[in-house]
């Protein structure tokens, strides 16, 4: 796989030598059982894969190059490169300006832009219409586009399941700018519409088996469809991507049930007529990430850490999972952890940043999961686990760590 040039402060001292052994050891990333480091009086069991995927980082060097490729000149992101305030607040430093924000609010007027300006086209990608205003001010939005491939995987994969008729089900959180790029470039090649969850797949399987009206499931998916979607005409024949950051197992299950949907309604052999397997438009790098982080749900600890951007939906994935078995606190960096007995964390379901007291236990001996989303530098990782080295004592150095 490629190697990227990203600034040297995103890298760490720990981590990357963790990640150097693993890769040496397990090269085809057959193993997904977690590292487990050892400071003493601490332990951290540290997930299999974690961190920067290939979609950011390629985001990050282009950005990157576009400002030291164009000194002097005013360059635009049209909104955050990822879900991750202190890489989005770096861009920012070097006089990166955002033209909009992740809800699409306007932050910067389109007539502001000049042809002469750099625009970078985010990793989420966006909408077919954002394109075309963008090209209306002369814009150059390719030299700097830095939409994740496996994004426009999907979206490729939506336009060919157009072509032969098929209407798309999107899995995905329709405000987010993926899901909305996503949408936008779907719906130029078929009828589409956005579901969130299994439930909402559910109302789907209801209307076609006539389980409820027209006006139930139009005010259900209200501006979560294609202008011209007709129900009764575009569910006879669908095919299913997603959001690349979703629960991959979330998305399967999604397309499990709308294909025994299908089979009830047309029969087994009938089912190539009415429904596409679209499994190949997972993102490996989601699964990857994934699939450790339910790897590590079999280790036993104290508590569990997870590193990144609040507004990340790949990373509050990864908090969903490890809820289940451990007391779990997301942080967006080391400066939530105020002291050995206090931190401030991101509370997934209220939406708030909550203070937890005494969130680590009163023992001689503790062990802490970490891990953190697709977006977040490995140096933020490495700073939490430092502060927290730092706060107890540990009794053996990072000096003294074999790797």
């Amino acid at each position: 796989m490629k190697k990227f040039d990203i600034p040297e402060h995103y890298k760490s001292p720990i981590i990357s030598k963790v990640k150097a052994r693993r890769k040496l050891n397990d090269p085809l990333k057959k193993d997904f059982s977690p590292t487990v480091l050892n400071f003493g009086n601490v332990e951290f069991v540290i997930a299999r894969h974690f961190g920067f995927c290939y979609g950011v980082e390629n985001a990050i060097e282009k950005s990157y190059k576009a400002i030291n490729d164009n000194p002097g000149k005013q360059i635009y992101l049209l909104s955050q490169m990822i879900h991750n305030p202190s890489v989005n607040q770096d861009l920012i430093d070097e006089g990166v300006k955002f033209i909009q924000d992740t809800d699409g609010t306007q932050l910067i007027d389109w007539k502001s832009i000049k042809p002469d300006d750099i625009v970078i086209i985010p990793a989420f990608g966006t909408t077919i219409e954002t394109e075309e205003i963008l090209v209306n001010l002369k814009a150059n939005i390719q030299q700097y586009n830095t939409t994740c491939p496996f994004v426009e995987k999907v979206w490729n994969r939506s336009e060919k399941l157009g072509e032969k008729n098929h209407t798309i089900v999107i899995h995905g959180k329709a405000n987010h700018e993926e899901t909305k790029a996503t949408f936008s470039h779907s719906k130029k090649n078929a009828p589409s519409i956005v579901v969130k969850n299994l439930d909402e797949t559910k109302l789907i399987a209801q209307f076609i088996n006539n389980e409820i009206d027209e006006k139930t499931f139009r005010h259900h998916f209200n501006g979560k469809m294609s202008e011209e979607f007709d129900p009764k005409k575009h569910l006879s024949k669908i095919g299913v991507v997603n959001q690349t950051t979703m629960l991959a197992t979330e998305t399967q299950a999604i397309a499990d049930f709308l294909k025994q949907t299908m089979i009830q309604k047309y029969g087994e052999l009938n089912l190539k007529n009415h429904f596409a397997d679209t499994r190949d438009t997972l993102c490996y790098a989601t699964n990857d990430n994934q699939s450790a982080t339910i790897e590590l749900l079999k280790s036993n600890a104290d508590l569990a850490i997870v590193v990144g951007g609040y507004n990340s939906s790949n990373t509050s994935h990864l908090v969903e999972l490890l809820e289940e078995k451990f007391q779990t606190y997301f942080i967006k960096s080391q400066e939530e952890i105020k002291s050995k007995d206090c931190i401030s964390a991101y509370d997934i379901h209220s939406k708030k940043l909550t203070t937890k007291n005494q969130f680590i236990p009163n023992k001689d001996f503790v062990r802490i999961i970490i891990t953190s989303g697709a977006s977040c530098p490995d140096a933020q990782v490495d700073a939490v686990i430092q502060r927290i080295l730092g706060l107890l004592n540990s009794t053996i150095s990072i000096d003294e760590l074999k790797f």
